[in-house]
């Protein structure tokens, strides 16, 4: 049926969406782009058939992946975004007024130019504002070859296969603490540990050989199968997954994020991990 599109990340699991339409649908060098339309979802990216955010439940994964590590630093000033072509994790990044610097490094500029013209919902203004720096660049070898410190890095990567494989390898991990500034975080996609339980599995294990505290946080969305999605965790500084609630409060209210899954209490609950999924990081 040509008005169906099937999920393609699981060689043993299909899941399909009703399309109302195609809005988009083309390949650049690195991968193909489609921009379907769902009743219920809104407008749906894939890259190379496999779903990446969707209109209506992109705001969960955004800002977990964005407000979890910048508001247990309390005070960062300079995030990197290695990946996020979509813009959402850069929007969300640029709400908080102390971030003075945000570099997003991008390797696709067609999926950036995409996103302004298709995706302004979820990237609004933030390729335009005067904090942001695009950087058009393989993420690996800006993570090797920067000079520059971040206190906060978010990896927004697809996930690792194809050009969002060499994300999730040791190499990657060595360089990104390289860029962390002293007591600085670094936040990945890694999946739906009941589906993908190899990938937060070798994480954990890579990003240990060069962080005292590893862990993950979860969160649900819809779009993404097979239940929570982990985000992990990699610091030195092992008080940051441990601060307080009414710390995280006190640094949350004055923004007046107006956010939609984010709280100071889901942060924190975000932490509690159940056995399947804590027994993977070990």
């Amino acid at each position: 049926m040509t008005d169906w599109h099937e999920e393609g990340l699981y060689p043993d699991v299909r899941t399909r969406y009703k399309i109302d339409k195609v809005l988009y649908e083309s390949s650049t060098e690195h991968q193909k782009m489609r921009l379907l339309v769902h009743p219920r979802l809104g407008k749906i990216l894939t890259l190379d058939d496999v779903t990446q955010t969707t209109e209506k439940d992109e705001f969960i994964y955004h800002e977990m992946m964005t407000h979890v590590p910048i508001l247990a630093h309390g005070a960062a000033r300079r995030v990197l975004i290695i990946g996020g072509g979509d813009g959402g994790i850069l929007e969300e990044v640029l709400k908080h007024p102390g971030v003075e610097k945000a570099t997003m490094v991008e390797i696709d500029a067609g999926v950036v130019e995409f996103s302004k013209l298709y995706l302004s919902e979820i990237c609004k203004g933030a390729f335009e504002d005067p904090r942001t720096d695009l950087v058009i660049a393989d993420g690996f070898a800006f993570m090797a070859d920067s000079p520059e410190k971040y206190d906060v890095i978010i990896v927004d990567s697809t996930d690792p296969e194809g050009p969002g494989e060499i994300l999730f390898t040791r190499e990657f991990y060595r360089h990104s603490k390289e860029r962390l500034t002293p007591g600085g975080v670094m936040v990945t996609q890694n999946g739906v540990p009941f589906m993908q339980a190899e990938e937060l599995r070798t994480s954990a294990t890579h990003l240990r050989n060069y962080f005292a505290d590893v862990s993950c946080y979860l969160a649900t969305i819809p779009t993404y199968v097979g239940g929570a999605m982990a985000m992990g965790w990699a610091t030195d500084n092992a008080a940051l997954r441990k601060v307080a609630v009414e710390t995280l409060e006190a640094r949350f209210k004055p923004l007046n994020l107006n956010s939609r899954y984010y709280t100071p209490e889901v942060h924190k609950a975000a932490f509690a991990l159940p056995p399947y999924v804590g027994e993977l990081l070990l």
